[in-house]
């Protein structure tokens, strides 16, 4: 072999070095992402395998891992266990504020997923009388923000109830079973106490619903900024269809939270917005509403600087090129 061709082989198998090694530097064996009742474009995107479909020429595994509240959204952010979650906005806040390192880049729903709700036979018929009574709820999720924000609106802290800390699912059960005065409630849990036990919403504001954002891991978004990018235009595709087949959401989270698709259509049809893609100045001024009057009840510290976990919290380079 003359020197001419030696070298220009040893040039190829140099570039296809180079090659495989940036291959192997973008490719990710796993994706780690959570699906949840409160979040229905998730889905859309696990039943229809979209996310499978989107990496499957990369070899990459797509793992579901679900989600009962926001809480547990955040807590396997924290872990590292899962890579993406979904939570509600003011949840994601205090999580920033407690040393979790999550940024919020998305927004799936704007929705009215909480009340404070309580039975039909029940004397309950505004925030006043809930003092020395006792009420389920899933701390750091939107509905024990809404909580607190209800009772402090209202003259009363939460020294004034008897919180009873259960998931969700949980807190429905214990007041179907009599074993709470009122829950803070969450859909579609919410929306099946309404139509199958006559359950009633006593306190609804929904402004103070915070959105549904799409979380990610700091160091997840610093390594793989293009993979959260592909993440978001597959959640675009599931959003969209979404909006597209209102019936088929319905039946398809009907059938994924073992419901009447009577109940998921008054979730879905009545209480979530769909229309809302980018994260920006309406959630920040929504999430620091929040943050504010959870200070203001002694939630969050006096000395933490909402306004700047806030800035810290939303990031808007990935969802700032997205159309509606």
């Amino acid at each position: 072999m003359s020197r001419i061709v030696r070298n220009l082989a040893v040039s190829a198998a140099a570039v296809a070095a180079l090659v495989s090694s940036a291959v192997s530097a973008f490719a990710l064996d796993e994706l780690r992402i959570d699906w949840a009742f409160y979040n229905p474009v998730s889905l859309v995107l696990k039943d229809q395998k979209l996310l499978e479909k989107e990496f499957e020429k990369d070899g990459t595994t797509i793992r579901w891992v679900q989600s009962a509240g926001s809480n547990k959204a955040l807590e396997f952010l924290n872990s590292g266990s899962i890579d993406l979650g979904s939570s509600a906005g003011a949840a994601a806040l205090i999580a920033k504020i407690n040393g979790n390192p999550i940024k919020s880049i998305y927004v799936y729903s704007r929705p009215e997923w909480t009340a404070l709700v309580t039975s039909k036979d029940s004397h309950i018929t505004k925030v006043e009388d809930l003092k020395g009574k006792s009420v389920a709820v899933t701390r750091g999720t939107d509905p024990h923000i809404f909580l607190v924000r209800a009772l402090a609106e209202h003259g009363l802290t939460d020294k004034d109830v008897r919180f009873v800390l259960l998931q969700h699912a949980d807190g429905r059960l214990a007041l179907s079973r009599g074993d709470v005065d009122a829950w803070a409630g969450l859909d579609p849990m919410m929306a099946s106490a309404e139509l199958e036990e006559g359950a009633r919403l006593f306190f609804r504001k929904p402004e103070a619903n915070t959105w549904g954002v799409l979380n990610v891991r700091e160091e997840f978004a610093e390594e793989n900024p293009e993979i959260v990018s592909r993440v978001l235009k597959v959640y675009e595709e599931g959003r969209k269809w979404a909006l597209d087949h209102p019936k088929e959401l319905a039946e398809l989270l009907a059938k994924e939270a073992r419901i009447p698709v009577e109940v998921a259509e008054k979730q879905l049809g009545e209480r979530t917005e769909l229309t809302h893609n980018k994260i920006g100045g309406p959630q920040r001024e929504s999430i620091l509403a929040a943050g504010k009057a959870l200070q203001e009840a002694g939630v969050i510290g006096a000395s933490a600087d909402v306004e700047e976990s806030l800035d810290a919290l939303i990031d808007d380079r990935f969802s700032s090129e997205l159309t509606n």
